[in-house]
């Protein structure tokens, strides 16, 4: 595993009674999921999807992404975008149970763990700093397990809530973690386009704009 962090507020450090909540993502799932059971597809732009024109993209590899996909994009604009697109039916009973995997390794770590989709997570590891050591050291751990257990990666948002733990978590993709501690959580919002923020929309967004 070669994850990288990010301290995008200018690091600091947890103390003792701080929440830390760990927001954890597979990157890519059911693409990459593709990918490693089909090993000729790596390096190929990959998305998970139905394969009519009136299908759409669920997944979409880091490779076709660079050609502009994303899920929820209709099938043919795909296409379009991308003449060696690789195109694959969704296996859900494959993902399921990977994503059981996953979950098992977060419950090794803390029993509060929110499944929220089949591919992300929240867990609480406030206090667990005596099994598991500081919450970054944890979130490693966590990243290095799934790998041997899935051979997949995932990125991590840890900081003191869901909300910053959830955006973060997207900030270093692949493959990587962000920290946002509990005293720079206001630095990082100011930093942050307003759109960042989920639940806020194209329309809501214009408006917080004025």
């Amino acid at each position: 595993m070669s994850d990288s962090v990010k301290y995008p507020a200018g690091g600091g450090a947890w103390k003792k009674g701080d929440r830390a909540i760990a927001h954890i993502d597979m990157d890519a799932f059911f693409a990459s999921v593709e990918i490693l059971d089909f090993p000729e597809l790596a390096g190929r732009p990959v998305v998970v999807g139905g394969d009519t024109d009136r299908g759409v993209v669920a997944a979409a590899s880091y490779e076709a992404r660079r050609y502009g996909i994303r899920s929820a994009m209709p099938i043919f604009r795909a296409r379009r975008l991308c003449d060696g697109l690789v195109i694959r039916r969704g296996r859900m009973t494959r993902y399921v149970e990977l994503s059981r995997e996953v979950m098992r390794v977060l419950y090794g770590y803390s029993p509060l763990v929110q499944q929220i989709s089949i591919d992300e997570a929240y867990i609480d590891l406030t206090g667990t700093e005596k099994l598991h050591g500081s919450p970054l050291t944890a979130a490693r751990s966590m990243k290095k397990e799934i790998l041997e257990s899935t051979s997949l990666t995932c990125s991590v948002g840890l900081s003191s809530s869901k909300l910053i733990a959830k955006v973060s978590s997207d900030m270093n993709k692949p493959d990587g973690i962000t920290v946002v501690p509990p005293g720079k959580v206001m630095e990082f919002l100011q930093s942050l386009p307003v759109g960042k923020i989920p639940g806020i929309g194209g329309k809501s967004e214009e408006q917080l704009r004025i």
